[in-house]
């Protein structure tokens, strides 16, 4: 399928690896201009030169921290009129709630939910004057299915997905559309971390854990990031223009619900 987007500029946030790193490539492969950026600069440069070597777009790399105010300064600086924004970055620890107080509730705040609404509330305007607007956040699978020591994430990503539900329709009509990307267990640095954190909470060995997670998934295994990046890269194509305002799971079959 022809995507339509060849040529469009993209701010992919949290890009140097992972889910957002995938989501760059992938829209890089569309012909779409990338930016990408990340704290550590080796990491970053390496991501960049990847994409470039695979795609057909333009990569420009920023240092820079999306969780801070200078960081998304920086973005929009290099990248002021982005025809796609893909919103992301990294988890909260996990944890017992009873451990967390003020400043580990507004760090995740900050993180996970204030960030990308930020992000959104700098480029949505622009976007609807130009007629052409793709904002996709990336959240988790914790919101349609808490997970019990990722409190913090669980509420700051529900907190994100409420706020989008609010604001989502409106640019519709303008051919703008906002959409939270909700992955389930995909094969990242973050999520074997994640797994490995949770078998040690158990007690248990680390490979019969996982065998057992990943038996609870229709596909009996994780996903790879490709296959969630090729489902953002259709949310932030012109096929996309009638899905605006979902939260899209891409779990393999992990969440056991209707709705």
């Amino acid at each position: 399928m022809e995507l339509g987007i060849a040529g469009k500029n993209a701010i992919v946030c949290a890009s140097s690896k992972g889910l957002g790193k995938a989501c760059a490539l992938a829209l890089a492969r569309e012909g779409v201009n990338v930016l990408i950026c990340g704290r550590t600069v080796a990491t970053l440069e390496r991501a960049a030169e990847e994409i470039r070597a695979a795609g057909d777009g333009k990569v420009q790399a920023v240092q820079a921290d999306v969780t801070q105010n200078e960081g998304r300064d920086r973005l929009l600086t290099a990248c002021p009129a982005p025809d796609i924004l893909v919103n992301n970055a990294g988890g909260p620890p996990p944890g017992d709630f009873r451990d967390w107080r003020q400043e580990e509730w507004f760090k995740a705040l900050n993180a996970n939910m204030y960030s990308a609404i930020d992000l959104i509330r700098r480029c949505l305007d622009g976007m609807v004057e130009r007629r052409f607007g793709r904002i996709v956040n990336i959240t988790s699978i914790g919101v349609k299915m808490p997970v019990p020591n990722l409190g913090l994430s669980n509420g700051a990503r529900s907190g994100l997905c409420g706020f989008v539900a609010g604001i989502a329709r409106e640019p519709a009509e303008h051919n703008v559309t906002i959409n939270n990307l909700l992955p389930g267990y995909i094969a990242t640095d973050r999520m074997w971390q994640v797994v490995e954190n949770a078998a040690q909470s158990s007690g248990q060995d680390k490979e019969p854990f996982q065998q057992a997670m990943f038996g609870r998934i229709g596909a009996k295994r994780p996903g790879e990031p490709e296959e969630f990046a090729a489902v953002c890269a259709f949310l932030c194509s012109a096929r996309a223009s009638y899905v605006t305002g979902q939260n899209l799971l891409v779990d393999g079959g992990l969440y056991p619900g209707t709705f």
